[in-house]
Formats: C-alpha cells, sequence, structure tokens
C-alpha cells in the first residue's frame, strides 16, 4: 500500500459514519441521477448499482471517451443533462475545470476523507482511486538492483531495452508532466531526449502490449499503469497470467519524490439539476466498500490510507507515492505534449 502522509485524525470513523447516514436509504426515493462515465460501465456500474440499492436514486450511465464527454459537456452548457462526470486521469479533470464544467462541491466530509494532493485545491473534482504508472522488468534478464527511477532510464544502458505506448496517451503526457512539475522542463528535456532513443520499438499498443512485449523478449522493461498488471495476473486468459508470471513490478523513485502516481476521480457538473443526490454519491464512492471494491476488482489503490488493499495489491509491497498535486499533471499537460514530440516520442 502507498506510503502516504500520516493516517486521518480520529475524527475519520465519525466522518465516514456520517456519511453512511447520509447515504442511507432514509433518503425520499425517486431521485435520479445523470453520470457521464469514461470509465468503463462493468468498472463503475456495480458501485453505481450498489448505490441505487441503498438510495434509491435511479441512475442513468452513459459511458465514453473521456475528452469526447468533455467536449458533449462543454457543447451542452448549462443545458446538460449531466450532473456528474466520471472520468480517469487528473488530466482530463484538470480539462473539465479550466472548460468551465465542473461547480465547485461544498463538502467537509470528502477533504476531510481524501488527501489534498488527490483533489482539487478548488474543490471542483475529487479523487476517488489511485493508479501507479510503475516500472515492468523481465524477471530472467533484469537485476532489481539495476534500476532506480524514471530518469535513470535514459542511460545509454538501457539502448534498445524499453517499451512504451504512444506520446498520445494522456498517462504518458501526465507522467512527462509530473516530471515537469519536478525537474522543471531542461531537465525533463534532456531525460527525454536519451529516454526516447532507448526505445526497443516504434511506441505501439496498450500498456498490457507492454507487458507482453517484456515477456516475449522485445524489450527488457516498460512503464505502465499497475492495475494493467494486476488484470494480467487475475485474468481467465491463460496467455495473461502467463505472460504476467514472466515479469516483476519495480516502484521507481523510492529514495526521492516517490512513484507517479494519478487517479480516477469525479466531479458535479455546472448544470447538475440533482447536486444532494450527485454530493451523496461522491461520498458513497469514497466510503470503505467501494473503496474496498476499487481495489478488489480494478486493481487500484484506495483514495483514504487507512483503508486495506486487494491481496494483488498487498503482494507488491509498500512503496513511497509521488505528494504533488495531481492537479499539475494537468497543469503542465500542454508543455508535457510539445516537449514529448521535440523529442521524437511518437
Amino acid at each position: 500500500m502507498p506510503q502516504r502522509p500520516a493516517p486521518l485524525n480520529t475524527a475519520l470513523g465519525t466522518v465516514f459514519a456520517l456519511l453512511t447516514f447520509f447515504i442511507a436509504p432514509t433518503f425520499s426515493y425517486g431521485d435520479e441521477l445523470n453520470i457521464y462515465s469514461a470509465r468503463q460501465e462493468s468498472l463503475i456500474k456495480p458501485l453505481l448499482d450498489r448505490f441505487t440499492v441503498l438510495t434509491g436514486t435511479k441512475i442513468n450511465l452513459v459511458t465514453g471517451k473521456g475528452d469526447a464527454l468533455l467536449t458533449r459537456l462543454r457543447s451542452e452548457g448549462l443545458n446538460s443533462p449531466a450532473d456528474v462526470l466520471l472520468t480517469v486521469d487528473a488530466g482530463r479533470l484538470y480539462r473539465a475545470q479550466q472548460a468551465g464544467v465542473l461547480q465547485p462541491i461544498s463538502s467537509q466530509g470528502l477533504n476531510e476523507a481524501i488527501p489534498q494532493h488527490l483533489r482539487s485545491p478548488e474543490n471542483r473534482w475529487y479523487g476517488l482511486s489511485i493508479r501507479a504508472r510503475v516500472i515492468i522488468y523481465a524477471s530472467e534478464r533484469i537485476d532489481p538492483s539495476e534500476l532506480s527511477t524514471y530518469e535513470a532510464l535514459s542511460a545509454p544502458a538501457w539502448k534498445g531495452k524499453i517499451c512504451i505506448r504512444s506520446s498520445n496517451n494522456i498517462y504518458n503526457q501526465s507522467l512527462v508532466a509530473g516530471i515537469i512539475a519536478s525537474q522543471g522542463m531542461e531537465k525533463t528535456e534532456a531525460w527525454l531526449n536519451g529516454f526516447v532513443e532507448n526505445f526497443a520499438r516504434p511506441p505501439a499498443g496498450g500498456d498490457r502490449d507492454q507487458i507482453k512485449a517484456v515477456a516475449a523478449g522485445q524489450c527488457d522493461v516498460a512503464i505502465v499503469n499497475s492495475y494493467y498488471l494486476g488484470g494480467m495476473i487475475n485474468s481467465d486468459d491463460k496467455r495473461q497470467q502467463e505472460a504476467a508470471s514472466k515479469v516483476h513490478l519495480f516502484w521507481p523513485n523510492q529514495n526521492d519524490r516517490g512513484a507517479h502516481i494519478n487517479i480516477s476521480g469525479a466531479g458535479i457538473t455546472q448544470s447538475a439539476k440533482n447536486v444532494g443526490s450527485a454530493k451523496r454519491l461522491l461520498a458513497f464512492l469514497a466510503n470503505d466498500e467501494s473503496q474496498q471494491w476499487y481495489g478488489e476488482t480494478n486493481n487500484e489503490f484506495p483514495v483514504r490510507p487507512e483503508v486495506d488493499v486487494s491481496k494483488t495489491l498487498s503482494a507488491w509491497g509498500p512503496f513511497k507515492a509521488d505528494q504533488l498535486n495531481v492537479g499539475e499533471l494537468g497543469r503542465y499537460n500542454a508543455d508535457a505534449i510539445m516537449a514529448m514530440d521535440r523529442a521524437g516520442w511518437k
């Protein structure tokens, strides 16, 4: 589990007892919530169904790509039927905030429960799960003592040994944005130039494809979101299980800022007609049951440090997570894209 700031104070149990009370079925039935979600239906609908059981609130779910949903919200403006935007990557939540489609949320419970670096400083969105971007390495070819930081992968020793997906992927853009925020543009560009030179092949495919490539010997290391490895470990597909068995996970930057993390999260839209129910939904998605479900089902880490993680996540051991406010990943997104382009990252 991430080694984040010291656990919240002892009032947290009281806070979440109140949150549980506020989502109990004592509320009047018949409420509806319209949700735009960039999460796959299978990764969020069971939680939404549970919320309906507890509160009687009917959920109307619209799923789509994150950027397409933001474009739709901007186009619809205050006439949008959406009450809640659920999406992945703080970069997208930052874009939504900058586009003016999210309203500030007044919730002491959420502010106390969710660490400050995992939510908007202006309280316009909240992280609901943590996803870490990690180094995957070939168990038989790489000694973990050879690994240390993201930045070290720009060294000539890694020439032709790195697999990663394309630069148009927002997970990679956020990784680079985080390095810009931490190291500055000059150092980031120097790293990028060496890093790109070390690619084993032109970037292609998703994170699972990078893991499979390491397992197949096409490269020795890859940078991926950890939950993809978790999904392969727990897959019913024997080929995915076999590929996962040939690699190990390495937590980068443990002696300095910590591993790069990102979030899935949510905000309430400016057009929301059902703000009360929307706030109750966010509280529900932050409670113990939901947080544990994220880990068991999605292989993501809880945003609340005191919530237990799944066996799969526990097996990877504790790690130091970067404490940068994830909103900075959105702030530096455009700079990251330009720097990746200058470095020739396709």
